[in-house]
C-alpha cells in the first residue's frame, strides 16, 4: 500500500516565495504542495501588520480548505508582521521563514555578528534581529529596497546590481560588524543573487538562505528525509492576478516551467 503524501501550502505575497518552494521540492520530494501568491495585493512591505494579516490569512483559509496540511508562510514580511495571527487563525501547523534562518545563521557563525539584508518592512519589524538575540546572536539589520525590482528585471548578475550591492553592504563589512561572519537573505527574491552577493561579501561570510533553511526544517518536522526516488511532487499554483504573468514571472525563481495556475478571488 502507498503511503499518504503529505500536503503542504505555501503562502507568499508574490512569486519570490518559489523559491521557497523550489528548496521544499528538493529537500521534502515526498510531499505535494500548493502554491498561492497573493499578486492582487502585494507589496505587503507598505502595509500595516493588521492588513498583512488579514490578507495572508484569507490565503492560509484558501490553501487549508484546498487541503494543505501544513502551511510555510514563505513571505519574510507575512512572517514577520502577522505569523502570530496566521498561527491563531489555522487549525493546521504552521511555519514561517524567520526562526530557521536566524537558527542556521546563529549555527553559522563564530563570531557572533550577522548581518541580515531585507526589506523595509521585515527590518523594521526588527524580527530576524529580535530572532537572533534569542540565540545570543548580535545581528545589523540592511534594508536593500532596489534588490527586489533589479531581481524582477532579471538583472540577478548585472554591474548595476553588484554596484547596488556594494552600495548597500560594503560600509557594514569595513565597519562595526567587520567581524560578521553570516549573511542572512531575509527575502524570497534574494536566492537569486547568491552568485552576485558571494563576491560581494567577503570570503569569510556564510550566506544563509532563510527559504533553504526552512526547507530543511520542514523535512526534519514531517521526519522525511529526500534520498530515495518518490516520483516528483504534484504542484497547484494559485494567485490573484493575472495567471500569465504569475507564470512568466515565476519560472525564473521556481527555476522550470510552469504549466497551470488558477485564478483566485479572495475579495468576493
Amino acid at each position: 500500500m502507498t503511503a499518504k503524501r503529505p500536503v503542504v501550502g505555501v503562502f507568499d505575497s508574490g512569486v519570490g516565495g518559489l523559491t521557497a518552494l523550489r528548496e521544499l521540492m528538493l529537500q521534502v520530494p515526498q510531499a505535494d504542495y500548493l502554491y498561492f501568491g497573493d499578486t492582487a495585493r502585494l507589496p505587503y512591505g507598505s502595509k500595516s501588520a493588521e492588513t498583512v494579516a488579514k490578507y495572508a490569512i484569507s490565503a492560509a483559509q484558501y490553501l487549508e480548505q484546498q487541503g494543505a496540511e501544513h502551511l510555510v508562510v514563505a513571505c519574510n514580511t507575512a512572517t514577520a508582521l502577522a505569523l502570530d495571527a496566521i498561527t491563531r487563525a489555522m487549525t493546521i501547523s504552521v511555519l514561517g521563514v524567520i526562526e530557521p534562518g536566524a537558527a542556521n545563521a546563529a549555527a553559522s557563525s563564530k563570531s557572533g555578528k550577522v548581518v541580515v539584508i531585507a526589506t523595509e518592512g521585515t527590518c523594521n519589524s526588527h524580527a530576524y534581529k529580535n530572532a537572533l538575540g534569542q540565540l545570543g546572536v548580535a545581528a545589523q539589520e540592511k534594508a536593500c529596497p532596489l534588490f527586489v525590482p533589479l531581481v524582477e528585471e532579471g538583472w540577478t548578475d548585472h554591474p548595476v546590481t553588484e554596484q547596488v550591492a556594494h552600495l548597500y553592504l560594503d560600509d557594514i563589512f569595513n565597519g562595526d560588524f567587520a567581524s560578521a561572519d553570516a549573511l542572512v537573505l531575509g527575502c524570497t527574491h534574494y536566492p537569486l543573487l547568491k552568485t552576485l552577493l558571494r563576491r560581494v561579501v567577503p570570503e569569510h561570510v556564510a550566506i544563509v538562505d532563510s527559504a533553504e533553511a526552512t526547507a530543511r526544517y520542514m523535512a526534519e518536522k514531517l521526519g522525511l528525509k529526500s534520498a530515495g526516488n518518490f516520483g516528483h511532487p504534484n504542484v497547484k499554483f494559485f494567485a490573484t492576478d493575472s495567471e500569465e504573468k504569475f507564470r512568466k514571472a515565476g519560472e525564473k525563481f521556481l527555476g522550470r516551467i510552469i504549466e497551470d495556475v488558477r485564478h483566485v478571488n479572495l475579495e468576493t
